[in-house]
């Protein structure tokens, strides 16, 4: 006797094989408050703007370089900078859904556990990737000037980075929902050495033997390099391909972690 497969159950069924649907849906759900509410959005420009009109003019000032050529060098950093702080800190708001228990009624719901990584990180990706074409409109009146192509690849660059970033940033969320210190604890001793070795801000080639190797192992470091390398219409350079591998090897990671940590939760 062939048994009868209810409708509901075949629904169900056909929406946990359905992941790129999933993470589709996931990220629609999760953009809504972004677009109902932009002020947190724009409120997060803050901190980029700050460096770029703080600290821009004083490496302006001592590199003795023209304007415009130090923005070349500089603005491809505050890029980075923007989606390292962006996609470092998605964790924070997985952890106020579990603390609200939003989060576990997602849980019960037909889709992939993989779909609720994958569409929180998207999302978490697709406001920094618009804070960075506004970072770039803001430097163009001060004789920052990139390639188009280069900016393009780069903005992609960076949603791999940021992909990658945020999966992690969500595990490490789901590891300390019951002690959230310890996510900050974690996030801030993490993302500011990365920073500072990655070059964004300062250049390395002056600095102290152990930071340039540090720096030659920081996948930021090769992501950034990259970064300037295509904003400077130099698309095939071994920079461009390290930064790349450095993109994906991160995203690949992040991803596997991210996963997992979400499938065990």
């Amino acid at each position: 006797m062939t048994a009868t497969v209810p409708p509901a159950v075949r629904a169900v069924s056909a929406t946990a094989e359905n992941p790129l649907r999933d993470t589709w849906n996931v990220f629609v759900r999760e953009s809504r408050p972004v677009l109902r509410d932009p002020f947190s959005m724009i409120f997060s420009l803050l901190q980029p703007l700050v460096f770029l009109g703080l600290f821009g003019p004083l490496l302006i000032g001592s590199s003795g370089a023209p304007a415009g050529e130090t923005l070349t060098w500089f603005v491809p950093g505050i890029l980075a900078m923007t989606v390292l702080f962006g996609s470092g800190s998605t964790g924070a708001n997985l952890l106020m859904e579990m603390q609200t228990g939003s989060h576990e009624r997602t849980l019960v719901a037909p889709v992939a556990r993989s779909a609720l990584l994958v569409g929180r990180a998207l999302k978490e990706v697709a406001p920094t990737i618009a804070q960075a074409v506004l970072i770039v409109a803001v430097a163009l009146p001060f004789g920052f000037r990139a390639s188009f192509a280069g900016l393009v690849a780069g903005l992609v660059l960076l949603a791999v980075f940021g992909v990658g970033l945020g999966a992690f940033s969500y595990a490490l969320a789901l590891a300390s929902r019951e002690k959230d210190w310890m996510f900050w604890a974690v996030q801030q001793s993490v993302i500011f050495p990365l920073m500072i070795l990655s070059g964004m801000l300062l250049p390395l080639a002056e600095a102290p033997a152990w930071m340039r190797a540090a720096a030659s192992v920081n996948p930021i470091s090769h992501i950034v390099s990259a970064e300037r390398a295509l904003l400077a219409a130099d698309l095939f350079s071994e920079a461009v391909l390290k930064g790349w591998c450095a993109a994906l090897v991160l995203a690949v990671a992040g991803l596997a972690v991210g996963i997992g940590a979400m499938r065990r939760h």
